[in-house]
């Protein structure tokens, strides 16, 4: 079984039951339905996907010295899967997004770092350890000094461990202090470094700036762009429309650390677009984006063909924005053409 680390941002998330006609106007009160609370961020959804996936992992984060960071230790405590408590920062506040969903909206996210901001990557345990994945940069502005050093000396030490390493952005909020950083020159630096990208289409164009409209040209080109500044394996998610897989050559696959090196022949030199799984009702678009990349990593550890591994990242992210865990059971509900995949054990993992 594949040895799986990862790293970096984790907050409560708190999510208010907003109605139809909830609007912020001083003065005024309206009725809200009830107060949802649970983890989020990187550590949390895509290290808790992986786990109801069947795939253990060590999670490696930081919160502070309050309740929030009680509530946190105490809930990976809990999660079947997680190992690892997070590390506790004296003196700091616990990182908390307020999720505002609105009926039919998209989310907007209110987003306190917190604790985040210590994190430095020094700490990251990287011994028997076959992948790690780290989310988000761009919330861990301890990561971004001087053109993103601390980034790039954590990969490059994985990198020496014979990790393969895998990444997960975030929309950079271009009012913010990280807002006003090199990104074009972090994020080069970052994906030479890097074996799996799998970014958003709006992480990468609030990071550059890109102003246009989204589409099939513009996922396609910025997925090649990555690819030649340096990753092996890039997955582009864009909401409605779909996933898009975009992979390197044979020679820089088999360069990408102990989970990737022997999907050199099978995953070189891909184009794939991979569409949405559709969905009766959408309860929820949070969390979405990782759930998909949870599909993906699963499938690189398990050792399935990229076909197989975007169609299984398209049903965890199904999965999630219909409300239920990223088990095997309900990929399969999902998904029933993927029963050739997911109940035979390539790779030593727990089937239903």
């Amino acid at each position: 079984m594949r040895r799986v680390v990862i790293a970096g941002h984790i907050c409560v998330d708190i999510t208010p039951g907003l109605l139809a006609t909830t609007r912020i106007e001083p003065g005024r009160l309206f009725e809200v339905g009830a107060l949802a609370m649970s983890l989020g961020g990187c550590v949390a959804n895509t290290g808790g996907d992986l786990a109801d996936l069947g795939l253990p992992v060590r999670v490696h984060t930081a919160v502070g010295d309050d309740e929030l960071g009680s509530i946190v230790t105490r809930l990976i405590a809990q999660r079947p899967g997680m190992v690892g408590p997070p590390l506790v920062v004296s003196g700091a506040n616990t990182s908390y997004s307020l999720v505002l969903e609105p009926p039919g909206v998209d989310r907007t996210f209110w987003h306190h770092t917190g604790a985040n901001d210590r994190f430095d990557g020094t700490t990251v345990p990287l011994e028997n350890c076959d992948l790690m994945h780290l989310g988000y940069p761009p919330l861990l502005p301890g990561l971004l000094v001087d053109h993103g050093a601390p980034l790039v000396a954590l990969l490059e030490r994985a990198r020496a461990a014979g990790v393969t390493t895998s990444i997960d952005l975030a929309v950079v909020d271009r009012d913010s202090a990280t807002g006003h950083l090199d990104w074009d020159t972090i994020l080069r630096r970052m994906a030479s470094a890097t074996d799996v990208l799998s970014p958003s289409l709006d992480d990468l164009t609030s990071a550059l700036g890109i102003d246009e409209p989204p589409g099939m040209a513009l996922v396609s080109r910025l997925a090649d762009q990555l690819i030649a500044w340096g990753a092996a394996v890039v997955m582009l998610s864009s909401g409605s429309g779909g996933l898009f897989l975009r992979t390197g050559s044979r020679e820089r696959l088999a360069a990408g650390g102990s989970a990737l090196s022997g999907l050199s022949e099978l995953w070189a030199d891909v184009r794939l677009e991979i569409p949405p799984v559709p969905v009766p009702e959408a309860v929820t678009t949070n969390g979405a984006g990782d759930a998909a990349t949870a599909g993906l990593l699963y499938s690189i550890a398990a050792g399935v063909g990229p076909q197989e591994a975007g169609t299984i990242a398209s049903a965890c992210s199904a999965a999630v924005i219909t409300g239920r865990p990223t088990t095997i059971d309900t990929l399969l509900e999902l998904r029933p053409d993927l029963t050739s995949v997911l109940t035979v054990d390539p790779g030593g993992y727990p089937v239903r």
